[in-house]
């Protein structure tokens, strides 16, 4: 499985570098999202790939929080990510004519930019918090790595008020983005449905629609990982909502913004004809 999302993400990402047709700020962020996910698979595949084989998967305590902040940069990082382009997709239907003025190449890096710096400081924090606590009794991890739920629950420390706390970044972190990818499809729909012009109208929802079932699908998992108490969580639903998360989401992606595009399959089939050629 590590092997297929790091084969579709790369092929999609060379797509997008070296064809022309998919130069537009939407491929730009689409880029973004397929490198996010190879790095989340290289954060957690080696080592769990190799603790598979050798039957004894050990890990050091600051190699426990590495893995901690690369899984939880990628992941905020995805969750804003997510917004950004879903204002791509809004301007773009919604403002045709000012989409080149609204989403110029500098406008798109500084969103990134965001989209990254967001993404580091949230995972910063938690990441480096797990370092001194107190752990007392097992040091079995009961997850598929290492988790920032499944430390707290090993710790003897207080971990209480910092939980409450990050079940409240949390909220903001999925809520204001979830929001803003709302307000862009409820423009994004009023738009269509005034379109007299059906084939405007298909080509406009099936560009989005890709877009909604990776939203669909990353923030109903991340939701039901991140709001809930961590009393109320149990290791093989833990281990299940991360597998989908981090390895199931990841390989579903490029996969779903590709078999509805058609610049993508555009571009697929000029790479293979110039592959047999």
């Amino acid at each position: 499985m590590f092997l297929m999302v790091l084969s579709a993400n790369s092929l999609l990402l060379y797509l997008i570098q070296v064809d022309s047709g998919l130069q537009s700020p939407m491929y730009f962020f689409l880029s973004q999202l397929s490198f996010m996910d190879i790095c989340q698979t290289f954060a957690i595949g080696p080592k769990m790939t190799t603790g598979f084989f050798i039957k004894k998967n050990v890990i050091s305590l600051s190699g426990c929080s590495a893995q901690i902040f690369f899984t939880l940069t990628m992941g905020v990082g995805e969750c804003l990510l997510l917004a950004a382009m879903s204002y791509d997709r809004y301007v773009a239907i919604c403002k045709p004519l000012q989409y080149p003025v609204l989403m110029r190449r500098n406008i798109c890096i500084i969103l990134t930019v965001a989209v990254w710096f967001g993404a580091f400081v949230h995972a910063l924090v938690p990441s480096v918090y797990v370092l001194p606590l107190y752990y007392c009794g097992s040091n079995v991890i009961h997850h598929i790595f290492c988790d920032l739920t499944s430390m707290l629950k090993l710790s003897c420390s207080d971990t209480s008020h910092f939980e409450r706390s990050m079940i409240f970044s949390g909220i903001i972190l999925l809520v204001i983005p979830s929001s803003v990818i709302l307000a862009s499809y409820i423009c994004i729909l009023a738009t269509v449905l005034r379109v007299n012009l059906a084939e405007r109208s298909h080509k406009a929802l099936s560009t989005c629609l890709s877009h909604l079932s990776v939203v669909g699908l990353f923030y109903g998992a991340a939701m039901f990982k991140y709001l809930r108490p961590i009393s109320y969580q149990t290791p093989l639903q833990n281990d299940m909502v991360s597998l989908f998360c981090t390895i199931v989401t990841p390989m579903l992606n490029p996969l779903l913004y590709s078999i509805r595009n058609r610049d993508v399959l555009a571009a697929l089939k000029k790479l293979f004809r110039k592959k047999i050629t």
